[in-house]
């Protein structure tokens, strides 16, 4: 089955367009090659949920979000009560910027996997260990809150993101779940819950991915950069990531004008699929 898209342009939360990013050729190889599989899969399974969900991941991972979209809302269809298909979908309605639509799908998700066991989700894009860190409940509270923070319910945010880390069983999960619990706690007014977030990041968190998460709750407990680990200094982190946590450490100081220059800057510069991107965006069409 073919899969084609005939929505608008996805515009970004200030209206701007939005462009499909280039990839280095070896990499969109890699991935072009990755698709071919799961159309290869789901062409055999059409009905079966992983190979929907691999399809419609695939996709994503190549830029074309409208189209993973159609293609999850296509399983939907066939497969109505799937939360795991919604958990995908409402992702990359977040990518879109159709926070309510997004919203509503996580919403849904969260509902239908209630009563049901969590399971670990396996990585599309691995990270170097080839272990993967995140669970499907997890997920589902993590972008549930993600959407909340980006509509400026910053309190509905804190509770998901307090259910997130009920559901955390690694330093990975915890320190994604502490980081944006730590933003909405301090956004809604709840000093006690960020006090609780913060206190989580510690020096010597067993990570594989979230360095940059881990730097910036370190950041925010007064630790200068050249006193952090090493491990944490080389660490590969994402500059939309560092540079959101930035303008929100000018944000909470009082610091207007710098933190209004930040989020100019990271919407400016950095890869928008990114959620600290997105939040840059959010906090900018909302002041």
């Amino acid at each position: 089955m073919m899969f084609g898209c005939n929505a608008p342009e996805p515009r970004s939360l200030l209206g701007n367009s939005l462009e499909r990013q280039s990839l280095p050729d070896e990499v969109r190889m890699q991935r072009e090659s990755a698709l071919e599989r799961a159309r290869t899969i789901h062409a055999v399974h059409p009905e079966d949920e992983d190979a929907i969900i691999w399809l419609g991941r695939r996709t994503a991972y190549l830029g074309r979000y409208q189209e993973a979209v159609e293609i999850y809302s296509k399983g939907l269809v066939l497969l109505p009560e799937s939360y795991r298909l919604l958990r995908h979908r409402g992702h990359r309605q977040i990518t879109l910027r159709r926070l309510d639509e997004a919203m509503a799908d996580l919403a849904k998700a969260d509902q239908l996997s209630l009563n049901q066991p969590d399971t670990v989700e396996q990585d599309g894009m691995p990270n170097a260990a080839g272990k993967p860190r995140s669970t499907t409940k997890g997920n589902i509270l993590y972008h549930l809150g993600l959407t909340r923070y980006l509509k400026g319910r910053f309190c509905d945010a804190a509770g998901d993101f307090t259910r997130c880390l009920e559901l955390s069983r690694n330093d990975d999960t915890c320190v994604a779940a502490s980081y944006w619990l730590y933003l909405s706690a301090r956004r809604c007014g709840d000093e006690r819950l960020a006090s609780e977030a913060l206190s989580r990041a510690t020096t010597d968190m067993d990570l594989l991915e979230n360095h940059a998460y881990l730097m910036l709750l370190l950041s925010f407990k007064g630790i200068e950069m050249e006193d952090l680990p090493e491990s944490l200094l080389d660490a590969g982190v994402d500059d939309a990531t560092l540079g959101y946590g930035k303008a929100m450490k000018f944000f909470f100081e009082g610091q207007q004008d710098q933190y209004l220059s930040e989020l100019e800057q990271i919407v400016q510069d950095t890869n928008w699929a990114a959620f600290g991107h997105i939040a840059a965006e959010a906090d900018l069409a909302r002041d």
